[in-house]
């Protein structure tokens, strides 16, 4: 799989649900670390989803300390709108894990501050929003690795 999108902590099932039809369409593997602000046979993740969850590659985990113990060899970037790098600076590689925070508040302080210097937004220009929503930001960064990566 060219790029693995991480969902740390999800809480809105339709950005789940539309972020797996992605993950399928760009040939990527979906992971997704509890807690989820749903349950996973939610109606409206499978509503967003489609009939195409059965032939998403997802991966569970039971929280973010298993993730990262899992994979703690990949090369790995956050995505934030506290980033001080913007995504056209991502060097994409075949199997990069792209990692994003939850809905709410984004990625936990600690990651920001433990991976900041792999740490990108995508750039706004506009003071009246805060940031994208989570489904449009991923679809943004994975076209984006596909376009550079192929």
């Amino acid at each position: 799989m060219p790029l693995n999108i991480v969902l740390i902590e999800p809480e809105i099932p339709n950005n789940t649900g539309n972020i797996g039809r992605l993950a399928l369409a760009s040939g990527s593997t979906l992971h997704l670390v509890k807690p989820f602000g749903f349950e996973i046979d939610d109606k409206r993740l499978k509503r967003a989803g489609l009939d195409y969850w059965q032939h998403l590659e997802v991966i569970y985990y039971d929280n973010m300390e298993a993730f990262f113990q899992k994979n703690k060899n990949a090369k790995m970037v956050f995505l934030s709108s506290h980033g001080t790098q913007n995504h056209w600076d991502i060097k994409f590689e075949d199997d990069m894990f792209l990692v994003f925070g939850k809905e709410s508040v984004g990625l936990p302080k600690p990651l920001i501050e433990r991976y900041a210097s792999q740490l990108f937004k995508i750039p706004l220009y506009s003071t009246s929003i805060r940031s994208l929503n989570l489904a449009n930001a991923v679809s943004i960064i994975v076209y984006e690795g596909l376009r550079q990566i192929k």
